[in-house]
């Protein structure tokens, strides 16, 4: 016997009752469809993304579920905090006056390059992305609030990963100031940072920062941003390969989180994560298969490379190899040897990745404050004893080279597969206060010499955790979702 349905004859005849149900639900789902096609509609139209209203779903089912981890997940305030800036002028945190030109090459050149690969072939959406930032929105220009009510993210004894030369609260420092600066751009606000989120696209996948300690230093901010949303007994982290590669494990995502040392990116002498101090510093041109055989595969890449570039206003160039008994050697610029080693990345990621599965990212430098007189402040001084950022809009140290700045436009702005450009240099510019200065693991006993003077032995490179390099990572945040 045929079913109802399967003649238009006997469905017509069918009267209505309760056994009609197939049929009446042949007849709702236009009505269905065209209410789902609003609720679309109306997310597009006002910026509520679907998937990060599931996310709020799913953070709550899991805290529920699973024991141990703290119910709050670190994330950003509301745009609306009454902590201002003192200096609230328009154009606060714009480029140095008469400096406009090398930052029209990263804000212009390299940044409509990276809006052109923001889709793939035949426009689908860049890997990762739930959303798009606002128009017109520059995420990196803007300026530092107060916020005593979300900031610090969490708390320094609450992550045991900070390494000793981070951990400036245990070491003595006498004032937590630097730890309630938020960023807030000029023309937009910064998406909250939504640990949950980034855990859960991070099930099954490889994160990686790759560099020197200052990428270290953010890769740490990200497992502190993280961590305490995971059960004590299913997180680990581990070294490998002579302590050039750390890897964080989360056990129940099947996520890891990397950190693998290549302060030069290329092979140099100076490869050893432990020892690696050495006066005259050797790169060795095109070099960079014997790092990046161990990127390979990963989903998130995060490089940095500049500090180590800067040891002079030349740099020693190996065109054979290090076992070479003569070694044939050249000097050039820093900009010449730095175009090599941006080159090389350009060309590894280009033959390395797939732009439909893999995100890329680059952190442009990351400034020093060791010369007080150029904020104002007295001869002789640095970083050691600021307590407040820098409130000059337009100043810009000139341990930053903007050249280097150029370099990296015009080689990113080249390659065929998408870099997104985490201009961190301007707003940490200003945080002058932010650095470890003399409040943290010393590598050797101090003199008395030293002792009685602490500007000589201040750390005025890295910087304080929690700090700013939590922004950095709400910055790649940002950019990883909402491109």
């Amino acid at each position: 016997m045929k079913s109802p349905l399967s003649s238009p004859a006997s469905a017509a005849a069918a009267p209505p009752s309760s056994s009609s149900s197939p049929l009446r639900k042949t007849r709702l789902s236009p009505f269905l469809f065209a209410l789902l096609s609003f609720i679309v509609f109306v997310s597009i139209l006002y910026g509520e993304d679907l998937a990060c209203i599931f996310g709020q779903q799913l953070q709550v089912r899991q805290s529920s579920a699973r024991p141990g981890p703290r119910t709050g997940e670190p994330t950003g305030p509301s745009v609306s905090s009454s902590h201002v800036a003192k200096d609230e002028s328009p154009d606060a945190g714009a480029p140095p006056a008469g400096g406009t030109t090398d930052e029209e090459v990263i804000n212009g050149v390299l940044g409509s390059s990276d809006q052109r690969k923001s889709s793939g072939a035949g426009g689908e959406p860049v890997p990762f992305a739930i959303g798009r930032g606002e128009e017109g929105c520059d995420v990196f220009s803007g300026r530092w609030v107060r916020d005593e009510s979300a900031r610090p993210m969490y708390e320094e004894s609450e992550c045991p990963y900070i390494q000793p030369q981070l951990t400036c609260q245990e070491h003595g420092r006498p004032d937590r100031d630097y730890q309630h600066w938020r960023w807030q751009p000029h023309s937009c606000s910064l998406p909250r940072f939504n640990a949950t989120l980034m855990l859960e696209t991070l099930r099954g996948k490889r994160m990686m920062y790759v560099g020197d300690s200052l990428n270290r230093g953010q890769y740490v901010s990200m497992i502190c941003l993280l961590h305490s949303l995971i059960p004590e007994g299913s997180k680990s982290m581990e070294t490998f390969n002579s302590d050039s590669l750390t890897v964080f494990t989360a056990k129940d995502y099947n996520a890891t989180i990397e950190f693998y040392w290549a302060p030069f990116l290329l092979e140099s002498n100076s490869d050893n994560a432990v020892i690696h101090r050495v006066n005259e510093r050797l790169v060795r041109k095109g070099s960079i298969n014997k790092h990046g055989k161990h990127w390979k595969g990963v989903d998130i890449l995060v490089f940095n490379s500049y500090l180590w570039w800067m040891s002079g206003v030349t740099v020693k160039i190996l065109k054979g190899s290090f076992e070479d008994e003569v070694k044939d050697v050249e000097v050039m610029s820093t900009e010449d040897a730095y175009r090599i080693g941006m080159k090389s990345l350009v060309r590894w990621v280009q033959r390395n990745t797939d732009p439909k599965k893999t995100r890329v990212f680059f952190t442009s430098m990351s400034p020093t404050h060791g010369n007080s007189e150029e904020w104002g402040g007295g001869p002789g001084g640095n970083c050691y004893n600021q307590t407040t950022p820098i409130e000059d809009p337009n100043y810009w140290g000139s341990d930053s080279r903007k050249s280097i700045m150029q370099v990296i436009g015009e080689v990113f702005s080249k390659s065929k597969v998408p870099i997104t450009f985490l201009n961190i240099t301007q707003l940490s510019n200003y945080r002058k206060d932010a650095h470890t200065m003399i409040y943290k693991k010393q590598w050797s006993p101090l003199t008395p010499e030293k002792l009685a003077n602490p500007v000589s032995y201040a750390d005025c490179v890295h910087w304080c955790l929690p700090g700013l390099q939590d922004t950095w990572n709400e910055l790649l945040f940002a950019k990883l979702f909402y491109p």
